[in-house]
């Protein structure tokens, strides 16, 4: 009997501890941008994530996307004041993080992950807010390659008058493309693999993860392929007006989003494996040089058109020289 009184007892502190904490929820409305829409992959998670945000403090509700760009407006707007964005269109809201995607700055998902967990401590939380924004997670999308329409284009040069897509608010596509003397399409993230599938272009630019469910090998056929040598890294980054959520909200935010790095890199290179290997070229280490030092004046012009953060390429080749010392760009006069 005594031992049914005891449970009781608890039960009824746990629910009331439980009401108690449910009256100081702060509600927050967040703008999801997901490719499917409702019930997609980015929906799923963040689902997910409304549980932990419960335990922080703050009881979250869904706007949900397919348009990158209408979600930005309506965050922006204040229709809601969380946000996931891809890196490239986050970088308005911080360009520290933005810069996460400079072309060629984060070759692996070794570097990447050495980002993205240096980025969730506490000594670059400073880093993570900008004005009135906090970014309080980054996830990886997946590596960058080039999906070209011939086989015998992978260099630079091979590249010159090919057409190209280039996304909107994202220059160094642009810049790339007028650098080496392509002819660029102005596209957005959704039409972009659209246009290469149709022939409309050549040469774009795709994860791993949007070769089959966006039927990339329309594209490839009949003699294309895929340069296995990532041009850049994407990511999902979460953001949120910080003054709107409760003191640590954003650091454990942080925290939990980097500790599911692992699983989610798993994901991405198992869609990666499922690529069939005939559509894959791989590059000699002349063509990686040849890339890699295309890629650093890139960023480092880029980076004079206050594009890239300078803080962060520094990072990025400090990770860059820590992994791999014998590189060129460690010793160099003019390195980031």
């Amino acid at each position: 009997m005594r031992r049914v009184v005891m449970l009781t007892a608890a039960l009824f502190t746990l629910l009331a501890s439980s009401l108690s904490y449910g009256k100081t929820l702060q509600p927050l409305t967040m703008c999801v941008f997901d490719f499917v829409g409702n019930d997609g992959p980015i929906h799923k998670e963040m689902k997910e994530y409304k549980i932990d945000a419960v335990r922080w403090g703050v009881d979250l509700s869904f706007k949900v996307y397919t348009d990158d760009r209408v979600a930005s407006e309506e965050f922006k707007n204040g229709v809601c004041d969380m946000l996931n964005l891809p890196g490239i269109r986050a970088r308005e809201y911080n360009d520290f993080t933005g810069s996460i995607n400079a072309v060629g700055a984060l070759p692996t998902y070794e570097h990447l992950g050495i980002v993205i967990k240096t980025l969730s401590g506490a000594k670059a939380a400073k880093l993570m807010r900008k004005g009135e924004y906090e970014i309080i997670g980054i996830a990886p999308i997946g590596a960058i390659f080039l999906f070209v329409n011939d086989k015998q284009i992978t260099t630079p040069e091979e590249m010159a008058g090919k057409r190209v897509t280039v996304l909107d608010n994202a220059p160094e596509t642009e810049y790339l493309a007028q650098r080496i003397g392509m002819t660029p399409v102005s596209s957005s993230i959704t039409n972009a693999l659209q246009k290469f599938n149709n022939k409309a272009v050549d040469i774009t630019g795709a994860p791993g993860l949007a070769y089959e469910p966006m039927e990339m090998y329309k594209g490839l056929e009949p003699g294309g392929g895929i340069i296995k040598w990532p041009t850049l890294q994407i990511t999902m980054q979460l953001l949120v007006r910080w003054d709107k959520v409760p003191e640590g909200f954003g650091a454990k935010s942080r925290k939990l989003i980097a500790s599911k790095y692992p699983n989610q890199i798993r994901v991405i290179e198992d869609s990666e494996n499922t690529i069939p290997e005939k559509y894959w070229i791989n590059i000699n280490d002349a063509t990686k040089d040849n890339w890699n030092e295309t890629f650093r004046e890139s960023r480092i012009a880029l980076r004079e058109k206050n594009v890239y953060n300078a803080k962060a390429l520094t990072l990025f080749r400090k990770i860059r020289c820590k992994i791999d010392s014998s590189l060129a760009e460690c010793t160099s006069k003019d390195r980031e």
